[in-house]
């Protein structure tokens, strides 16, 4: 969050305000499984290697498809 406030310093409120749809609901993914991968007692991290490879596979299908809709719709 930091680092967002400093790389966005005349955005007013949270990154979550300024998130796309896809962003969001990547970030409540991640939410949900690190909550289970601390259930499971994963070392911090391990959650975080996990985590990031989900949230960069989760975004790139998500916004692959967006783009191949939008190719489909000007077509």
């Amino acid at each position: 969050a930091r680092e967002w406030r400093e790389g966005n310093p005349g955005k007013d409120g949270n990154m979550r305000d300024h998130a796309s749809l896809e962003q969001l609901l990547v970030l409540a993914n991640l939410e949900n499984m690190n909550a289970e991968f601390i259930h499971m007692g994963l070392p911090q991290g391990d959650r975080l290697k996990r985590l990031n490879r989900i949230a960069i596979r989760q975004m790139q299908t998500l916004t692959a498809r967006t783009a191949k809709q939008l190719e489909e719709e000007r077509g």
